[in-house]
């Protein structure tokens, strides 16, 4: 009887080692599968902004310069963008975007003669960067510092927004009434180097939020919903003193995040949604402010609520905030005052955002599981005080990897390539730095 039994534990414990080393290795080719598309001899173009009057104020212009992947992951390989790199076109800091595939930059001219612009650059490695004869300029629609991004479409189209200096109305007994900007919306055909569609109207908040003085005072980050018939545009509140509408009020009681939804591609019929969990602005700054997660549904971040610092919000696929999904940065990372600079999407429900909080300027990283509604900190990266993302623009991500460069103000930095499954942190390029002057990205 034992001895039967003997063979029976011995056969259930060789099938069951069989079955452990078939999921194993199950599990590393399902890890080995990159999760994102991966572009064979893509070019890295890291980015860095010059200084004008104060250092890291970046307003000093832009320049470039592009090496390879393998040269990026390479702690022993340099880059001096400031000594060797190609300047792009803009009076102060140049807004960039870069086709997935890294082989083309696109650009408008922030603010100068030249400002709202549209050109590109081919992208050829080194300081080589070929600049489009064929170019559009949109100031006439969207002003001279339109804010604008390009969406996840195949490289087709970008969408920029701006909002007219807002103008007080009154009531007919002269009473306040309402602060508002008229709002342009425009489609630019990235292809084909034209517009392709604008709209203008104003965007009414409801009568009660109006009356208060609340106002839309700038529109920033659009996304286009997985079904390619939403835009989702990020707002920046305001709030006028009624008894004094020439002035803002510093400080107010502020209403929950709201993101306007207009009709793709006609760009009409502006609706304005509002979340009751976040209260922060929803426009970013210089970089994508929300994206379509591989559940379908749009995460958007946060900035500027200083009493509860920065949310990740869910906007589900009927265009609605999901009020259900609460995902506070600052319990996540158990700090108060979380400001997020710029994030990115990196596949598979995790993102990274280069963040601050209160009491401290400095800028760190974290890792940030959207389904689990959890945030680390990233380790293995060199933190300092001078650390700065405010201006932070580009992230690559491909394949695999994750790219970031981190560069304190007038500090050498690195670029830093992180595993999207794992996040196993490698250290790569150095990054020479000049005083005043930061990096603001990689693309």
């Amino acid at each position: 009887m034992k001895k039967n039994t003997f063979k029976l534990f011995t056969s259930s414990l060789l099938f069951g080692a069989l079955a452990l080393s078939t999921a194993c290795s199950s599990d590393d080719n399902k890890s080995a599968e990159p999760v994102n598309p991966v572009t064979d001899g893509r070019w890295i173009t890291v980015a860095g902004a010059l200084m004008q009057t104060d250092p890291g104020d970046g307003n000093g212009g832009t320049r470039v310069y592009s090496i390879s992947k393998e040269n990026a992951i390479d702690p022993n390989f340099s880059v001096d963008v400031y000594a060797n790199g190609s300047p792009v076109q803009s009076s102060r800091t140049a807004r960039l975007q870069s086709s997935v595939d890294g082989s083309t930059l696109f650009n408008i001219t922030y603010t100068g003669a030249n400002g709202g612009e549209f050109m590109t650059y081919k992208v050829n490695g080194g300081n080589n960067f070929a600049e489009s004869t064929a170019k559009v300029n949109i100031s006439q629609y969207a002003g001279t510092s339109p804010r604008w991004v390009k969406l996840f479409d195949g490289d087709k189209t970008g969408i920029a927004v701006n909002v007219a200096t807002p103008i007080v109305s009154t009531n007919e007994d002269k009473s306040y009434k309402n602060t508002r900007g008229i709002a342009t919306v425009l489609s630019l055909d990235m292809q084909q180097t034209l517009i392709s569609a604008y709209k203008q109207y104003q965007i009414p908040l409801t009568a009660e939020e109006e009356a208060l003085g609340h106002h839309i005072f700038r529109l920033d980050a659009p996304t286009l919903n997985k079904a390619g018939n939403k835009l989702i545009i990020g707002t920046w509140m305001r709030k006028s003193n009624p008894a004094n509408p020439a002035t803002n009020e510093a400080t107010f009681t502020r209403l929950g995040s709201k993101s306007i939804v207009v009709d793709y591609p006609s760009l009409e019929n502006p609706k304005v949604i509002t979340s009751t969990v976040g209260f922060g602005d929803t426009s970013g700054y210089r970089s994508f402010n929300s994206f379509v997660a591989t559940d379908g549904n749009i995460y958007q971040a946060t900035q500027r609520d200083t009493q509860k610092g920065s949310y990740i919000l869910k906007i589900n696929q009927s265009n609605e905030y999901d009020n259900s999904y609460v995902f506070s940065l600052d319990t996540a990372l158990g700090i108060k005052g979380s400001y997020i600079d710029a994030w990115r999407y990196a596949g598979n429900g995790i993102a990274y955002a280069v963040y601050t909080y209160e009491g401290t300027d400095q800028g760190f990283l974290a890792r940030l599981d959207l389904n689990a509604k959890t945030a680390q900190k990233v380790e293995g990266i060199e933190y300092d005080a001078a650390l700065n993302f405010n201006q932070y623009q580009g992230f690559v991500v491909d394949g695999n990897n994750f790219y970031i460069a981190v560069t304190p103000v007038g500090k050498d930095g690195n670029i830093y390539v992180i595993d999207i499954p794992t996040g196993k942190v490698t250290k790569g390029a150095k990054l020479v730095n000049k005083p005043g002057n930061h990096y603001i990205g990689v693309f």
